[in-house]
């Protein structure tokens, strides 16, 4: 258990180069909001900031003072003291970083906010670094010891399941001088990697009929009407990342490596098992979603895009078709009011608590939605710290798939908003339940559209959207997954190319997309800017878990299950503090049975049994 270095974002929503829709330059979708950042602190130079670093330190310097070398000897009062102070220290540097990184991410070109981030980090390293004798001596209590403490009525028990998961790392754990330096080097090694791929990304341009465009608008072309837009734009993209592949690949290179040193020096068995661990899932749950999932890649992905290629008059699909819109379709931008009824009458359809939840977010300066130079692409709801509330940060372009994406990162607001109940140290969800009310909350949205259509071409539109939508959830996010088993196993054997990168890439698209797609000539580098794989590695397959799971909650909440909202809500106020065994157990689930992935998928079928019995 660490202190929050950088802030806790749920990884950012860039499903895979499509993940966001086309945008229509200049386009009036109604005043966008921006972040309000003042319910965390006033201004980059507010002396509230300045009082809260100098808290931060003392407190860090006090805390060590007084329990260094005595965890074991602590009573079940002074322990649940301990585990109190640290959770406020915990607080004091979550809000610190969540300040300055979301400032940072609003133009991450900005060289004053980099430098303030930058700053700000490197002094809460070094205020932290004497709290990292904590979990490390914590560790050594014997099990005897730590049950008794953990049990006792006056104790800290409500926080067991923080410690039993920091304790599943006890076989890993390296001596405190090397955990030191891990934590001290952390600001050079990872992290400064991570913030040259943001700043990389968020300065490319790219030239498109001779305008430079920037990534968001470029990637958000491979969605337009107009076919040859969509190729200009996969061929503006194949361009840049072909001119960028080797500093990608030196990146990616250089993470792996680190990540295999500090495996081997843990002794981690698989490269995968730290995001296992940190996510409280079993390898085998993992790996049985992995195998329900390429199992059916030919009954989905390929069977779905077979038709697709039917329906545009194409023998074969490119890879600017993936994601095109229906022959017929009309296209449509909504504007930004427009935008927000739809969610929130989905939401309050559900539950009209959802949609309370939901609220503040619009009316309080809690999401930043418009595209602005050197903003971070995607989007992702922010957490904070409990003391506050979440933030999201959207990239709006107006298309109906902008409108899934507010109602996945509203979903994960609310997630927020109600596990903060359980305190800092308890309120963070494990990444394959993080995406639960998210993908709910798009699901949501969804059936609730579908059911106000009754002509059947916008029928038709959007079921093959939300397919599409699914199987880059599903389908994408497992090849994605494959991509870095593939990647970090060929680190191992040594310094890849960035011609052995791109063979690895272009291994899973044809595996996983199938024979109605070719591939053009530069689509091999599309891996270059996909953040997951540089900022959480391993953690895609959490995307396909939470559809999987969400369509399993979803087929129980329209049978009818007694009291499903109540449950509902009571599964996201749980936050971290339960196993997913025990939080699905209400809902008659269980993940780790490898046919709860077949009932997910079965789902997916479903909608494309729908979509080609239109054809009849």
């Amino acid at each position: 258990m660490t202190i929050t270095m950088l802030p806790p974002l749920s990884p950012q929503r860039v499903h895979d180069e499509n993940a966001l829709p086309a945008a229509a330059g200049g386009a009036d979708f109604g005043p966008l909001p921006e972040w309000d950042l003042s319910d965390l602190y006033p201004a980059p130079d507010a002396p509230e900031l300045t009082r809260d670093l100098d808290a931060l330190e003392r407190a860090c310097a006090e805390f060590a003072r007084d329990f260094e070398g005595r965890l074991l000897s602590l009573s079940p009062t002074k322990m649940l003291e301990c585990v109190e102070r640290y959770q406020q220290i915990d607080i004091l540097a979550g809000r610190i970083m969540s300040y300055v990184g979301l400032r940072y991410y609003q133009n991450t070109t900005d060289a004053a906010r980099a430098k303030q981030m930058s700053d700000l980090q490197d002094r809460i390293t070094d205020a932290t670094t004497k709290l990292v004798f904590f979990s490390l001596e914590f560790n050594r209590i014997p099990d005897a010891r730590y049950t008794e403490v953990f049990s006792a009525k006056d104790g800290p028990a409500r926080y067991k399941p923080v410690f039993d998961r920091m304790r599943a790392m006890r076989p890993y754990q390296l001596s405190d001088e090397l955990e030191r330096f891990l934590h001290d080097n952390s600001v050079v090694g990872a992290a400064a990697w991570n913030r040259l791929f943001d700043e990389t990304t968020a300065g490319l341009t790219f030239d498109v009929d001779g305008e430079q465009w920037g990534l968001e608008t470029t990637l958000n072309l491979l969605t337009d009407h107009d076919r040859a837009r969509r190729e200009t734009g996969a061929r503006a993209l194949a361009a840049v990342f072909g001119k960028n592949v080797k500093l990608f690949a030196r990146i990616h290179n250089t993470l792996a490596k680190e990540k295999a040193v500090e495996d081997k020096w843990r002794q981690m068995p698989t490269p995968q098992t730290a995001r296992h661990l940190s996510n409280h899932v079993e390898p085998e749950v993992v790996e049985a979603l992995r195998n329900a999932v390429t199992k059916a890649y030919p009954r989905l992905s390929h069977r779905y895009y077979a038709l697709k290629a039917r329906w545009l008059g194409l023998d074969k699909l490119q890879v600017w078709d993936r994601n095109a819109p229906l022959p017929g379709e009309t296209p449509r931008l909504i504007a930004w009011p427009e935008a927000r009824s739809t969610v929130l009458e989905a939401y309050a359809g559900f539950s009209p608590k959802l949609a309370e939840l939901a609220q503040p977010f619009f009316d309080k300066g809690w999401i930043d939605a418009g595209v602005k130079p050197g903003k971070a692409p995607g989007a992702f709801a922010h957490p904070t710290v409990t003391t506050v509330h979440p933030y999201v940060l959207l990239n709006y372009l107006g298309k109906p798939r902008d409108v899934m994406t507010l109602a996945h990162e509203l979903g994960h607001g609310v997630h927020q908003r109600l596990a903060a109940g359980q305190g800092e140290l308890l309120s963070a969800t494990p990444l394959t339940l993080a995406e639960t009310a998210s993908v709910f909350g798009e699901m949501l949205t969804f059936r609730a559209l579908l059911g106000k259509t009754t002509d059947k071409a916008q029928r038709k539109a959007l079921l093959a959207g939300k397919v599409e939508d699914m199987i880059n959830t599903v389908v994408r996010q497992i090849a994605f997954y494959d991509f870095e088993v593939k990647l970090h196993a060929a680190r191992a054997e040594g310094e890849l190319t960035p011609e052995d990168i791109n063979a690895l890439w272009m291994s899973v698209q044809a595996e996983s997309l199938g024979p109605a797609f070719e591939f053009m000539p530069g689509y091999e580098t599309f891996w270059t800017y996909v953040p997951h794989f540089v900022h959480s590695p391993f953690y895609v397959y959490a995307y396909a878990f939470g559809d999987g799971l969400v369509n399993a909650l979803y087929a129980a909440y329209e049978d009818g299950l007694p009291d499903f909202q109540s449950k509902y809500f009571d599964m996201l106020a749980a936050g971290g503090a339960k196993h997913h065994k025990e939080l699905l157990a209400p809902f008659g689930l269980d993940a780790s049975d490898p046919a709860f992935w077949d009932k997910g998928l079965s789902m997916i079928e479903g909608f494309i049994d729908e979509l080609e019995a239109m054809e009849n």
